[in-house]
């Protein structure tokens, strides 16, 4: 009965009209992120100059790590006492709008303005057709390649604006060579949903479906552990024991960094952070290898994170008001550089753009040319499926150490990954 309850008022939650007139009375909004210090220190940067220009409202800042974040709101919204504005990610934005948690957005759109985004882009921010969160960073997944390490065995890269699988696999077998087995050449694509989303739309799949359940094939998965074993046989990446002790390593322990590997996929927004981490190497990024079957459309901008509301706020056009100063003023843009990722909105880019460093500059400019092959945004990750990554790494160390057949252990994860969202539903 109290979780029946719960449903029936989350449902009422989500569609009830929200009063988008301004108070002219003093109005006090909480504000939730997670993050460093150094982020929380730019937002309260930011909290300031928003107060200055609304002096009837006072934000109260309220920051954790990722662990105590996601712990403290699974509290606060079952109390019934959720922050008005929170920082979110995609993996549980479903989660938390398909139980009508979230407020819609499109609610308080006489006070948040959400033109500058691109439609791809704000989509990704919907669950259900209702506008639940807005995007924050966006960028695509590409390859990041240690030039120096290339140059330093004198192995040539092919043209990466057009390299073909078979080349991207030739190169890395080439380095590893060169290097007499001390660099491998390319690392495994690891635990994350994003590459094995990206590998789904090169073969016309996809993760997620509309309809809330697995899309993705045991096919699709299959032929993408298949793709890391290939490598291991090639001679173009580290054998499964070497994956497995570096697998969960923090990034500046990563094999990209410590020259240990010379390509990785990753999302492009961390590029900086790479090059922060290893300065005595130049990196380039590029994007991915394709087949002459490769369907066009597979890159897609993928928030970094996101703003949201409470469905129960008690000041929505307030709260759609500071989601609209955080997305749109570009002194935010300068206070919050890329440390939430490559900014989603141009302006942001453009008002940073004239102090980038030359790795900024070259995740900014891989990201606007990406968006112009990009398709439309994936479905969000279903509520049930936020331990996707788990079940990813789980089912591709069986395929590596050939506990199980790439063909079974893609079988067996998406048959675990639709269980998990059924129980959840």
């Amino acid at each position: 009965m109290a979780a029946a309850t719960l449903v029936l008022a989350g449902c009422g939650i989500g569609s009830n009209p929200v009063d988008v007139e301004l108070s002219k009375d003093p109005v006090t909004l909480t504000m939730a992120w997670w993050g460093a210090d150094a982020r929380t220190q730019q937002t309260l940067e930011a909290i300031k100059l928003f107060e200055s220009e609304h002096p009837n409202i006072k934000v109260e800042p309220q920051y954790a790590d990722w662990n105590g974040y996601w712990d403290r709101l699974a509290t606060t919204t079952a109390a019934g006492d959720m922050p008005d504005v929170m920082q979110f990610d995609e993996v549980y934005l479903a989660s938390y709008a398909n139980r009508g948690t979230l407020l819609d957005l499109q609610k308080v759109s006489s006070v948040l303005d959400t033109s500058a985004l691109s439609p791809d882009t704000l989509d990704s921010g919907r669950v259900g057709g209702t506008l639940d969160a807005v995007p924050i960073g966006a960028a695509p997944n590409g390859v990041i390649i240690n030039k120096t390490l290339f140059d330093q065995y004198g192995v040539a890269l092919p043209d990466t604006a057009t390299w073909t699988w078979e080349q991207f696999t030739q190169a890395a077998v080439q380095l590893q060579t060169a290097s007499g087995g001390k660099v491998n050449g390319v690392s495994l694509f690891g635990n994350d949903a994003f590459p094995l989303n990206i590998w789904a739309r090169q073969h016309g799949d996809q993760l997620y479906g509309s309809d809330g359940k697995v899309a993705i094939s045991p096919e699709t998965v299959a032929s993408y552990f298949q793709r890391e074993l290939d490598w291991i046989k090639a001679g173009a990446s580290g054998s499964a024991s070497e994956w497995a002790e570096g697998n969960g390593n923090t990034l500046d322990q990563s094999d990209i960094v410590t020259g240990r590997v010379g390509m990785m996929f990753i999302p492009a927004g961390s590029l900086t952070s790479y090059q922060s981490a290893a300065p005595k190497f130049t990196y380039v990024i590029a994007n991915w290898p394709t087949d002459p079957d490769t369907k066009p459309g597979f890159q897609y901008l993928k928030p970094s994170m996101y703003w949201a509301a409470s469905a129960r706020s008690e000041h929505p056009a307030e709260a759609g008001l500071l989601i609209n100063f955080l997305t749109n003023d570009t002194r935010v843009a300068k206070l919050f550089g890329v440390d939430r990722g490559v900014p989603a909105n141009p302006k942001f880019r453009d008002a940073l753009s004239a102090d980038l460093d030359a790795n900024t500059k070259m995740a900014f400019d891989f990201t606007a040319a990406m968006a112009t092959e990009s398709g439309p945004a994936p479905a969000p990750t279903p509520n049930g499926a936020s331990d996707v990554q788990t079940m990813i790494g789980r089912y591709n160390q069986q395929a590596l150490f050939g506990q199980l057949s790439p063909e079974d252990a893609g079988k067996a994860f998406v048959e675990e990954l639709q269980r998990s969202i059924d129980a959840a539903s």
